[in-house]
């Protein structure tokens, strides 16, 4: 088996036999000329053979095929589906495992788009939903019953970056007859390897970590093989939401680089959260990689790489926020993670009362004690840390 780095560069890659080219180029066709023995029907998405032909890009697409093998590589997984967004990626999976009837755990603290979707969708057809903190082996454990078929954890969660065990949870979910699905956005494949801790499906946000730059938006799903195959079926084919081509192509360029930005994340996001942690305006920093994290023997045992997300709270967030709008000039004041360039983005408790918790008031207390009134998300991009730590004191004093 390669090790991460090569396969972040080589893992997927089809040799054109056109042109001998090192780098992958672009394949926009939406069909394919079949040869004369195949049908409608036959082509690469029902046999997933690396021979087999294309159809059309609804089922699968060469740059698309490249991007789901490399991801497989990284995760340590059989196959990958790749879809036009994380919020795709993720509700094809559960609307793929879950009909009437089901009853889905799911972490208490999670992405908005998905909190919203699992708050408002499921139940109107007929699902129920338990929201969790899944930092509480015994809470989920509690929560399970007869008719859960699916645990969805986020690890770390956004945006207060509270972890979830994966391998207890795991054991806890096959236990009691159920399926587990990790969004591990946060940790990406250089962090933490969910698959390999017990989870049946990992889940990224490629917008982020893994494309890098910003600049093309997808999702995936990585898993065994012949559940692959059918949430393919299921959900890409008939659903729709296929990831484009050229997006494909720029997440998979990104992700050539993924391990070496990724150790540069984690080491500016150390020196900007033990800047943070000193400073006398700053009342609460919280990052996996500092020894006051809450959770850090867990973070140690779990993650590789603490990733470059951090969280930090201050007393008057509001006021900071209209300073950093105003007088920033390395960081960007925008929503989005994982990017070349490093981004902050003030999230009020009350924002996610209204989103994700609305009356479950324990849920609401216990997000509190991470994030109190507010609290500013930051992801620490490649700058040089030095300018990172200077932009952030003038805004702060």
């Amino acid at each position: 088996m390669k090790k991460l780095a090569t396969n972040a560069i080589h893992a997927g890659k089809v040799k054109d036999k056109n042109f001998a080219t090192s780098s992958p180029g672009i394949q926009p066709s939406v069909t394919y000329l079949l040869p004369p023995d195949i049908g409608f029907g036959e082509g690469k998405d029902q046999d997933g053979g690396a021979e087999s032909p294309w159809l059309y890009q609804r089922w699968d697409s060469p740059n698309a095929s490249q991007l789901e093998a490399r991801v497989a590589a990284l995760e340590g997984a059989e196959a990958a589906v790749a879809f036009a967004s994380g919020m795709a990626a993720a509700t094809g999976l559960m609307l793929h495992l879950l009909k009437h009837g089901d009853h889905l755990l799911i972490a208490d603290t999670c992405y908005v788009g998905v909190a919203e979707f699992v708050r408002s969708k499921l139940p109107a057809l007929g699902i129920d939903v338990s929201l969790v903190n899944t930092a509480d082996n015994t809470a989920v454990a509690a929560a399970m019953t007869p008719r859960t078929k699916l645990v969805w954890l986020e690890t770390p969660s956004n945006p207060i970056l509270r972890l979830a065990d994966i391998a207890a949870i795991a054991e806890i979910a096959h236990a009691g007859g159920a399926l587990l699905a990790v969004d591990s956005t946060f940790a990406t494949p250089v962090g933490t390897r969910p698959l390999e801790l017990g989870a049946d499906f990992v889940m990224h946000s490629l917008t982020k970590y893994l494309c890098g730059h910003g600049d093309a938006m997808g999702g995936i799903i990585a898993g065994k093989r012949q559940a692959m195959l059918a949430l393919r079926e299921d959900s890409l084919i008939h659903q729709g939401a296929v990831i484009s081509p050229f997006n494909a192509w720029l997440i998979n360029r990104g992700i050539e680089t993924l391990p070496i930005r990724m150790a540069q994340h984690e080491r500016n996001a150390l020196a900007v959260a033990q800047f943070l942690a000193r400073h006398p305006s700053v009342t609460r920093v919280i990052y996996p990689g500092l020894d006051s994290f809450p959770q850090r023997e867990l973070a140690l045992r779990q993650m590789r790489n603490m990733s470059g997300m951090l969280t930090f709270a201050v007393k008057d967030g509001p006021a900071l926020a209209r300073r950093m709008t105003e007088r920033f000039k390395v960081f960007h004041y925008a929503v989005s993670l994982g990017h070349s360039r490093s981004l902050v983005v003030y999230v009020p408790t009350a924002s996610i009362q209204a989103s994700s918790f609305q009356h479950q008031s324990h849920a609401l207390a216990q997000y509190r004690d991470w994030a109190g009134d507010g609290i500013f998300r930051t992801s620490i991009g490649l700058e040089d840390a030095d300018d990172l730590i200077a932009d952030l004191e003038q805004v702060l004093n």
